[in-house]
C-alpha cells in the first residue's frame, strides 16, 4: 500500500520540512518505538509520533531540519527508515481491471521468512522436547540427537532475536529480544558444556572430555529442549502478530477500492471509456443506472436517485438533479446522469475518507506490553545479578564449575518461556472461543481498551436497525382494502429500481403473492410512478406527485403522513381511479435484540450513545424504541463520516473513553479513532478492517459479550504475566546462592509454563449470553 507523504520540499534533499511521513521498520517491540521517537525529539525543531502497529512516524520539522537528517537519525538508532512510495496521477481510487478486490496480494518477504523459520522451528523443536520430557523415549544417544535437532533451532530459527537484541546492545539498551537471546544462548550453552566436558552425553557416547566433573555440579544436565521451545514459541507469536500488523493497511485498500475503476467521458459527439485515474477536473463523464460516479462533481443533465449508504450509511436514497453535488463512489440508483468533474484523485471525498481512516490508526496512542516495558529493567538486572553470582562464587574459592553452574542457574530461571507463553497462550485461547462464539478480536493490545471503556457509541443503521427499508404501515381510506392497496401499488413499483419501491415490492410479494402485469409505466423523476393495473389508472409516490394530479391526500391521510414524517419515517402516497386511497410507511426497522443489547451493555457500566447521519426525528424514535435516553448527548443526529470522527474525538477530548460499533464506510474512521472498534460482520470490509473486534453474527447483543470475553482474556494475560514474574522473583535469590541448580532451574521454569497454559484454559469455558 502506499501513502501519501506531506513535504514541503519532497524526496531526501535537504530542506525545510513541514510535515513528512516515515515507513519504518526493524522494530520487534513497542519499545523500539519509543526509542526511534526519543531520538528524533531530541533534533531541533522536531515532534514525532511512531506508531509500531503501523509502522510509521509521522514528523513535525522546522528549522532547516532535511528528510535526509530524519531518516539518518532512524537509522543511527538502529532501524530502518524510507520515504512510502508517492501516488500515481490522480490517484485518489486505484484504476485497471487488474485491481480488483479478490486479488491476492504478495506476501512481504519478512512475512514469508518468519513463517519459513516457524515452521521449521517446529519440526525440530518438537522431538527434542519429547524426548527430554518422557523418559521413556530416551534412547542411546537421545541427547546428541537433540544437540543436532535443537541447535538449528537456537542458532539460525532465534537468529532475529540475537540480532535485535546485538542492535539493542550497541545502543545500550535491553527488551525482551535481549532477554530471549540471552536465555536460549546461556541454556544451549549450558547444554553443550555438559555434553562435552561433563557428564549428560553418558551413557551412550563417551569422550576425552566426559566425568571430570561431578555430576552435582549441574553438569549432567542439558536444557536444548528449554531453548528450542522458548524459541518456537517466540518466534510463533511473532509471526501472528506480524500478520496482523499487516492488515492495518486493509482498511484503506479496501476504501479505495470502493470507486469505479473506468468512466465514460463524453468527447466531441461521443462517448471515451477511460481508466478514472485518467479523468480531470472539468471534464464531463455519463453515470448510467446502477453504475458508480466516478468522482465528485455537479449535475449537468439528468436526475436520478443516488445511493449515498457508502457516505451517508443511511438506506434512502437522495433525489439529484441538475445543479447538484455528487459524491464519487456512490452508486446511482436511477435515471441516467451527466457530471461535470469538480474533484479528481486525493482531493476527492472518497480519498479524504481514506486519510481520515489513516490518521485515526496513525494517531491510536501504542500501547506498551506489560512485559516489555518490565524487560526494560528486569533484564539488566538478571544480567547484573549473574555477574555477581559468578564473581561471588568464584572469589571464594568455590571453583570454576560451581561458580559458572550458579550463574548459568540465574540466567535460566528467568529465561521468559512463561513470560513468553503469558500473552499469546491466553490470547490463543480467548481468540479461539470468541472465534467459536462469532467474536474475533484482532490482538492483545485491543484488550487493554476494553478495561477501561465507559462509553459505547452505535451507529444507527445497520447496527442497531437492519440497514435494510422496509413496510412499516399502510394507512387506508374508509372502505379501502390493504391487500388491495398492496397488490395495486406493488405492481406498479415493480417496474420501478428505487430503493424505496422495492422495499414496497417485497412487502406486497410476502402478503399478497403474484402480483399483476403494469401497462403504460412512466417514472416522474423525484417523485413517483404512474400506470395502468388491471384497468385501473395507479399513481404511488410523494403526496406532491398526488397534488400535480389534483389528486390530494385526504385530511386523515394527510395527518398519517404528516405523522409518520414527524418520526423520520417515509410516507408514500397511492391513488387510483381519481381518488386518493392510502398512505405506505416505508422505514429502517430496528433488530429485534437490539433493545435486549442495549440493557447488557448498560450491565457492564457503559454509556450508550446513538450516532447517525439520519435526521433528527428518526433517530429519537430509534433510540426511545431500544432503551436509549433522548437528549443531545446521547442521541446524535445529521452527521457525515467527518463529524462522526470528530464526535469520538470530542468524547475522547472529555476524558470518555469510547467504544464505536458500527458496519459501514462512513463508520470506517470513527472506529479506527475509537479507543475500542467494534465491526458488524454484516458490514463493509472497510469497517471490519478498521475496527479492533468483529462481530461475525451482525447482532448487537455479542458486543457485550465481546466486552466481557476481552476483559476476561485481558484479566488471564495479566494474571499469567504476574506468575510468571513471580516465580522468577522467588528463584532468583535462590539460584544466585548456590541453593538452585539448573535442572531446578528448568524444572521451576517448566512449571510455571504449565501453571500459565492451564489458566489460560479456563477461557474455553467462557459462556455468552447471546444465544
Amino acid at each position: 500500500m502506499s501513502t501519501t507523504s506531506h513535504t514541503s520540499a519532497p524526496g531526501t534533499d535537504a530542506g525545510t520540512v513541514t510535515e513528512v511521513e516515515l515507513a519504518i521498520s526493524g522494530m520487534t517491540c513497542a519499545s523500539c518505538a519509543n526509542r526511534i521517537e526519543r531520538k528524533l525529539n531530541k533534533l531541533d525543531g522536531v515532534a514525532a509520533t511512531v506508531n509500531y502497529a503501523t509502522e510509521k512516524a509521522r514528523i513535525r520539522a522546522a528549522g532547516g531540519i532535511s528528510t535526509d537528517d530524519l531518516v539518518a537519525t532512524v537509522e543511527a538508532a538502529g532501524y530502518h527508515a524510507r520515504l512510502p512510495e508517492p501516488p500515481a496521477p490522480h490517484s485518489g481510487i486505484p484504476s485497471g481491471p487488474d485491481q480488483r478486490r479478490d486479488d491476492a496480494e504478495p506476501e512481504p518477504d519478512e512475512l514469508r521468512d518468519a513463517r519459513q523459520r516457524l515452521l521449521t522451528s517446529i519440526v525440530l523443536s518438537v522431538p527434542v522436547v519429547a524426548l527430554a520430557m518422557v523418559p521413556a523415549w530416551q534412547f542411546t544417544y537421545w541427547q546428541w540427537i537433540s544437540l543436532v535437532l535443537a541447535a538449528p533451532v537456537i542458532v539460525w530459527g532465534a537468529l532475529p532475536f540475537h540480532r535485535a537484541a546485538w542492535t539493542n546492545l550497541r545502543h545500550g539498551a535491553a527488551t525482551m529480544d535481549t532477554l530471549i537471546s540471552l536465555g536460549t544462548l546461556a541454556a544451549f550453552a549450558w547444554s553443550l558444556y555438559a555434553l562435552l566436558f561433563g557428564t549428560a552425553g553418558t551413557p551412550g557416547m563417551t569422550h576425552p572430555f566426559a566425568l571430570t566433573i561431578s555430576p552435582s555440579d549441574g553438569a549432567g544436565n542439558i536444557y536444548l529442549e528449554v531453548a528450542a521451545g522458548v524459541t518456537t514459541f517466540i518466534l510463533a507469536g511473532r509471526y501472528f502478530e506480524a500478520r496482523s500488523k499487516r492488515r492495518a493497511g486493509a482498511a484503506l485498500r479496501a476504501l479505495l477500492e470502493l470507486g469505479a475503476k473506468d468512466v465514460a467521458v463524453l468527447r466531441g459527439s461521443g462517448e471515451l471509456r477511460i481508466p478514472v485515474g485518467q479523468l480531470a477536473v472539468g471534464d464531463r463523464f455519463v453515470v448510467r443506472p446502477g453504475e458508480k460516479i466516478a468522482t465528485d462533481g455537479t449535475v449537468v443533465e439528468g436526475s436520478s436517485a443516488v445511493d449515498v449508504s457508502m457516505l451517508t450509511g443511511e438506506p434512502v436514497p437522495v433525489e439529484v438533479g441538475v445543479g447538484d453535488d455528487v459524491v464519487g463512489a456512490t452508486v446511482n440508483a436511477g435515471g441516467r446522469l451527466i457530471v461535470e468533474a469538480r474533484r479528481v484523485g486525493s482531493d476527492t471525498q472518497l480519498a479524504q475518507m481514506a486519510k481520515l481512516v489513516e490518521d485515526a490508526q496513525t494517531g491510536k496512542a501504542a500501547v506498551q506490553r506489560l512485559a516489555d516495558r518490565i524487560s526494560g529493567v528486569f533484564v539488566p538486572i538478571v544480567i547484573a545479578l549473574a555477574a555477581v553470582t559468578l564473581g561471588f562464587w568464584l572469589g571464594t574459592g568455590s571453583g570454576a564449575a560451581a561458580a559458572f553452574t550458579a550463574a548459568v542457574a540465574v540466567l535460566i530461571i528467568a529465561c521468559p518461556c512463561a513470560l513468553g507463553l503469558a500473552t499469546p497462550t491466553a490470547l490463543l485461547v480467548g481468540t479461539g472461543r470468541g472465534a467459536q462464539l462469532g467474536i474475533l478480536i484482532k490482538g492483545p493490545e485491543v484488550l487493554e481498551s476494553t478495561r477501561r471503556v465507559d462509553t459505547i457509541v452505535l451507529d444507527k443503521t445497520g447496527t442497531v436497525t437492519t440497514g435494510r427499508m422496509t413496510l412499516a404501515g399502510v394507512h387506508t381510506a374508509d372502505g379501502v382494502d390493504e391487500l388491495e392497496v398492496l397488490r395495486l401499488a406493488g405492481a406498479l413499483e415493480d417496474a420501478s429500481e428505487h430503493p424505496i419501491a422495492q422495499a414496497v415490492v417485497r412487502a406486497a410479494r410476502d402478503r399478497v403473492g403474484r402480483l399483476p402485469e403494469v401497462a403504460e409505466f412512466a417514472n416522474h423523476e423525484g417523485l413517483g410512478v404512474q400506470g395502468v393495473v388491471d384497468g385501473h389508472a395507479v399513481l404511488v409516490g410523494r403526496p406532491r406527485l398526488l397534488q400535480d394530479w389534483s389528486r390530494p391526500l385526504t385530511g386523515e391521510l394527510a395527518a398519517a403522513a404528516q405523522a409518520e414524517a414527524a418520526q423520520g419515517r417515509t410516507a408514500i402516497a397511492v391513488a387510483w381511479d381519481g381518488e386518493a386511497r392510502a398512505v405506505l410507511v416505508v422505514a429502517d426497522a430496528v433488530k429485534d435484540t437490539s433493545a435486549e443489547a442495549i440493557t447488557r451493555l448498560r450491565g457492564l457500566g457503559l454509556t450508550p450513545i446513538l450516532l447517525t447521519g439520519d435526521n433528527r426525528a428518526a433517530a429519537e424514535a430509534v433510540a426511545r424504541e431500544v432503551g436509549i435516553d433522548v437528549g443531545p448527548q446521547t442521541v446524535i443526529a445529521d452527521v457525515l463520516p467527518s463529524d462522526k470522527l470528530r464526535v469520538i474525538e470530542d468524547l475522547q477530548t472529555r476524558g470518555r473513553v469510547v467504544a464505536m460499533v458500527g458496519d459501514g464506510v462512513n463508520d470506517a474512521a470513527a472506529l479506527a479513532r475509537a479507543d475500542l472498534g467494534l465491526a458488524m460482520g454484516t458490514g463493509t470490509d472497510v469497517a471490519i478492517e478498521a475496527a479492533d473486534i468483529t462481530l461475525v453474527r451482525g447482532d448487537l447483543r455479542t458486543a457485550a459479550d465481546a466486552i466481557r470475553l476481552a476483559r476476561r482474556t485481558l484479566g488471564t494475560i495479566k494474571g499469567n504475566l504476574f506468575w510468571a514474574f513471580a516465580y522468577n522473583v522467588a528463584a532468583l535469590p535462590l539460584a544466585a546462592l548456590g541453593l538452585l541448580n539448573p535442572m531446578l532451574a528448568g524444572a521451576a521454569m517448566a512449571f510455571s509454563s504449565v501453571f500459565v497454559v492451564g489458566n489460560s484454559l479456563r477461557l474455553r469455558r467462557f459462556r455468552p449470553t447471546a444465544r
